[in-house]
């Protein structure tokens, strides 16, 4: 989740506290778009699944929704788009026929509104299945899987290996905007308004080096990437954080419109294969993708149905 180059687009305003990768933001864009029923997990069978693959094959163009965050989905310093979600559509989508794919940045909030009202395709931004969004789209199931950790001052004095262990020792506590973080956080009992959040993890490292925080939470991808030249930081290994009382699991996806099961489904097909054959890890491996982010977890499960 964090721009270690810089890239990320996201600023600090209190109306996109929660537009990254938590739970609680799927709401946001769900009353905007108003109520759109139940959790769309089933296959097409329901309907007739769409005409978007046709269409977009005729074009020989997909718009890829991302929203200008390393590793996920971004454009690089030479102007080219990049990111583990584009570099794995670039092959899907040319296995289903679709030559090209184009850009579409926005915000991370603005992702699922966008999709809903056609501005692009389909989201293309490493992002988490939860049962608040599934209300609102239909997922691939997971490229990959996601466990959290710490950015701490070295030597890990506080000793801060969990959310409990950061409420038990009254640690001053950062993570980023509209990060899941937030919400594990809570739940683990701190205040939602002593949390500092920052945008990305270069600040979540920056602010722990100078002593205003204690420790940063985020991505267990993102945190090992960003300490990589810090003197005065280390990451924690990874843990799942407690959902519920029970160790939870992320895991991100290319979301799809709802009628579009036809899309999501021909998709899911391409996928598998690049799983089995080990294809899926060579596409993400450049991005910090290890074999711990490769991931069996379906749409269905972290949907919830």
């Amino acid at each position: 989740m964090a721009p270690p180059l810089g890239n990320d687009v996201h600023t600090i305003r209190p109306e996109h506290r929660h537009t990254r990768r938590s739970v609680l933001a799927g709401l946001a864009a769900f009353g905007a778009l108003g109520a759109a029923g139940c959790s769309r997990v089933a296959s097409a069978s329901g309907e007739d699944g769409g005409d978007l693959l046709e269409r977009l094959r005729a074009q020989g163009v997909v718009r890829l929704g991302i929203a200008g965050e390393i590793p996920f989905g971004y454009i690089d310093r030479d102007g080219e788009l990049t990111g583990e979600a584009p570099e794995l559509a670039k092959v899907v989508f040319k296995r289903l026929g679709v030559d090209r794919v184009q850009p579409v940045p926005t915000e991370f909030g603005s992702l699922i509104p966008g999709l809903n009202s056609q501005q692009f395709d389909v989201v293309a931004a490493g992002m988490y299945v939860n049962a608040e969004r599934c209300q609102q789209v239909i997922f691939a199931d997971p490229d990959y899987q996601m466990l959290d950790s710490f950015i701490v001052r070295k030597g890990n004095p506080m000793g801060l290996r969990s959310y409990e262990d950061v409420v038990a020792k009254k640690a001053k506590f950062a993570t980023g905007t509209g990060y899941a973080e937030i919400q594990y956080a809570v739940e683990a009992g701190y205040e939602e308004g002593d949390i500092l959040i920052v945008p990305d993890q270069v600040a979540g490292l920056n602010a722990v080096e100078a002593g205003r925080v204690d420790v940063f939470a985020g991505t267990a991808l993102t945190t090992r990437e960003v300490v990589r030249k810090s003197a005065k930081a280390e990451a924690t290994e990874p843990f799942r954080p407690l959902v519920g009382g029970k160790p939870h699991v992320d895991g991100g996806a290319f979301a799809f419109r709802p009628a579009e099961t036809r899309l999501r489904d021909a998709f899911n097909a391409e996928l598998r294969k690049l799983k089995k054959s080990g294809e899926l890890l060579r596409i993400l491996r450049p991005f910090g993708f290890t074999e711990a982010e490769m991931t069996d977890l379906t749409a269905k499960e972290l949907c919830g149905g």
